[in-house]
């Protein structure tokens, strides 16, 4: 076998090594002498590989595979062996499939409910985003096959997203939008990085040096190849200089040509094309299969690990009177299109090609009566099908309807401008509502809504986009056959209103500014105190849990946070508990709390355990753009553990010692109330030393004036009457 190596690839033609960098069609890297090709397919939720020979545009001429849950509802899941799992089982059928690198998963925040890719994305938080991801990239290449991490990065909107600029400030651009990213990159490996197509603070992502080099090469470590999205590249050298190495789809020949004329013209350096050339053969070399028929794989087997993924990621929302698990015995209506034609997928590049699609309607209990009340492809009401849907909900004890947003309204290439469902489906929940006191409502959505008649019904059930299992899935929690232990990956506003870029996501053609910072999701209604329909980290349960015994134990580099979890209720269940930080000492805005570790425990009836979880540095750090790094604070935090971001069940403060002292520093611009805070050994010397410490000690213990004291800067403690020379000699002695 031939060794790939950089002898390897300079002892190639010019031709040869300039073929390797563009896509050689729609889905192959190149063949070149004693290397084949190699092919890749979209994969998020399934596999999406296409008939070599058909359009590219024909998306739903794909192989016939298992379509999962969409990361929306995976994520819900806030299970890394779930994850896990579901990685292996999409490795399983690239490998059947001869697939060397699977395009996914996307890992984008959900900036704003109106992104029309949020149902392919998995949190509006980067720690779960990230752990989710991490575990998804492993279970794939444990198999033996790559994955393509996208979209890299800040790619939070649809509409114009080949030119648009999406405008970060830096530290938001760090802890929101690269962490996950960043988390992936260090603890999964992936073998390659899809750059976005959209602009980062003016710069087009896939010539981007600083994103693409600096900091992904640079400052992460990372040794895999970064492929762009499919049309993402404008000027193809000015690519190759900034860090990507492979175009995909490329141009044919033109892309070739275009590269060997700039080498012999001295604007691309034969250094620059081999080491790009070197990183595509290395990925061959390592994920790379012959391109044969498919193998057999079990998609029996995999159907039932969808439902099961389902299963243990649809989210209980509302749950008033036990309406929920559905009681026996009862008279059952089930209301609504998506019950026959439910929506399990997203649409574009993630549409699967499903194995064995189970509706909602299929799987029902056989006495259940069904009105289909609405038309998907229509938005006003029908009379018609509105009145049987009343004369059905008048006569039965229970209802279950099924809402959500039709395909044509969450899809990639398109945003979003509303997050009301339909309004044929919005009057017509309603009026059932007020006919029959006992609704359950199913959504099937790949984002968030609004939910005018949350209040008017009894259970809310939220499936996501369940993926081909959906309707066995969603009757396992109507019954009560599974004990529902999802939570929201996302927060739920009341109106779209209240979403922090309300007003101006979207509405510029060319610019997209990030005015909330880092106030993205729970951050931003936190920090506003402001109702939420549902908050992040929400999902009920049919059993109880109880929290007790809150522990905070500071190591050398960790800090540990032990609690008990007890299942008090009469069913066995599973429960997320969440760790969230507060940060009350740093000196620059911060969210009120920040997820900072979960984890996902199964508990019989009376059962009880000890949790503990490890918080390194990092969960106490901000990225102190200053000094270009991350900066954990020494000082007082405080440690919460819940249900949900809004349902702390303890909490406790804490001094962290294993940072650094954020008033050590200190200038002519420090405060004179901060150097008298100070407790810095060394500090409080100069100050004795120096006399500073005599001349400030009346003014700072004068209650009329410490206010106005404490509020000048040393270099203005002349006008405070302290003689320049002692506030030199303080200087002096401090450095």
């Amino acid at each position: 076998m031939v060794k790939i190596n950089l002898d390897f690839v300079e002892g190639l033609t010019l031709e040869e090594r300039a073929a390797l960098v563009p896509g050689k069609d729609f889905w192959f890297t190149a063949r070149v002498p004693d290397v084949e090709r190699m092919m890749m397919s979209d994969g998020p939720s399934g596999l999406r590989k296409q008939d070599i020979d058909a359009s590219p545009a024909d998306i739903n001429n794909s192989v016939d595979a298992v379509c999962f849950p969409s990361s929306a509802l995976t994520a819900s899941s806030f299970d890394d062996d779930m994850l896990y799992k579901l990685g292996t089982h999409l490795g399983i059928a690239a490998n059947a499939e001869h697939l060397g690198v699977l395009l996914g998963p996307g890992v984008n925040i959900k900036r704003s409910p109106l992104a029309g890719r949020n149902f392919e994305y998995f949190s509006e938080d980067p720690l779960l985003a990230g752990r989710m991801g991490v575990a998804y990239v492993k279970g794939v290449q444990d198999q033996g096959v790559g994955v393509s991490v996208k979209h890299f990065a800040t790619n939070n909107r649809e509409n114009q997203r080949f030119t648009s600029s999406s405008n970060v400030d830096e530290r938001a651009l760090r802890e929101i939008y690269l962490a996950q990213f960043e988390r992936i990159v260090k603890k999964a490996h992936s073998a390659t990085l899809m750059c976005s197509y959209n602009r980062l603070n003016g710069t087009l992502n896939s010539q981007n040096q600083r994103l693409l080099t600096d900091i992904l090469r640079n400052e992460w470590g990372f040794e895999g190849l970064v492929m762009s999205d499919w049309g993402a590249v404008a000027d193809h050298i000015a690519a190759l200089k900034a860090g990507l190495d492979l175009e995909m789809p490329g141009k044919g020949q033109e892309s070739v040509d275009e590269i060997v004329t700039a080498v012999k013209e001295g604007r691309l350096q034969e250094s620059t094309l081999n080491r790009s050339a070197l990183r595509v053969l290395k990925m061959v070399e390592k994920w790379g299969k012959k391109v044969t028929e498919a193998a057999p794989y079990n998609k029996e087997e995999q159907h039932e690990f969808a439902r099961q993924m389902a299963d243990d990621s649809i989210v209980l929302l509302k749950n008033d009177g036990n309406q929920l698990p559905l009681a026996s015995g009862q008279s059952l209506a089930i209301i609504g299109e998506l019950a026959a034609k439910p929506r399990f997928e997203g649409g574009g590049s993630s549409h699967v090609n499903a194995h064995h699609v189970v509706t909602p309607l299929e799987a029902a209990p056989a006495s259940a009566k069904y009105a289909q009340g609405y038309s998907l492809e229509e938005e006003r009401p029908n009379e018609k099908l509105t009145a049987d849907a009343l004369q059905l909900a008048k006569s039965s004890d229970q209802v279950i309807f099924f809402a959500g947003f039709p395909e044509k309204m969450e899809t990639e290439g398109l945003d979003k401008d509303t997050i009301s469902l339909p309004q044929n489906q919005n009057e017509l929940l309603a009026q059932v509502a007020a006919v029959n006191s006992h609704v359950t409502v199913v959504l099937e959505n790949g984002s968030v809504l609004e939910m005018p008649w949350a209040d008017q019904v009894s259970a809310i059930v939220e499936t996501y986009l369940a993926g081909e299992a959906v309707g066995e899935a969603t009757w396992d929690i109507l019954s009560g056959k599974v004990n529902p232990s999802g939570k929201l990956s996302e927060s739920f506003p009341l109106r779209l209103q209240d979403n922090p870029t309300y007003g101006t996501f979207g509405k510029d053609h060319d610019e997209e500014d990030y005015h909330e910072g880092i106030f993205v999701g729970y951050r931003y209604y936190d920090l506003h105190e402001m109702p939420v329909r549902f908050p992040f980290g929400h999902g009920l349960s049919y059993t109880t849990f109880e929290y007790s015994d809150l522990a905070v134990r500071e190591g050398k580099d960790t800090v540990k946070v032990s609690f008990r979890l007890a299942n008090t209720g009469k069913v066995a269940g599973k429960e997320v508990a969440q760790l969230y930080v507060a940060n009350h000492v740093s000196r620059v805005e911060m969210p009120v709390k920040e997820l900072r570790d979960f984890t996902k425990v199964a508990l019989k009836p009376g059962e009880s355990q000890e949790v503990t979880l490890t918080l390194p540095r990092r969960a106490f750090a901000y990225y102190n753009v200053d000094k270009q790094q991350w900066a954990a604070d020494n000082g007082e935090y405080e440690i919460m553990v819940g249900s949900s971001s809004r349902d702390i069940r303890l909490s406790t403060n804490f001094n962290l010692t294993i940072g650094v002292n954020p008033t050590s520093a200190v200038t002519g611009n420090t405060y004179v109330g901060d150097l008298w805070a100070n407790q810095d050994p060394h500090v409080q010397k100069a100050m004795k030393d120096s006399g500073l410490y005599e001349l400030l000690a009346p003014m700072m213990k004068d209650e009329q004036w410490v206010a106005i004291s404490a509020n000048i800067p040393l270099r203005s403690l002349s006008a405070m009457g302290v003689d320049e020379e002692v506030r030199k000699a303080f200087f002096k002695l401090l450095n």
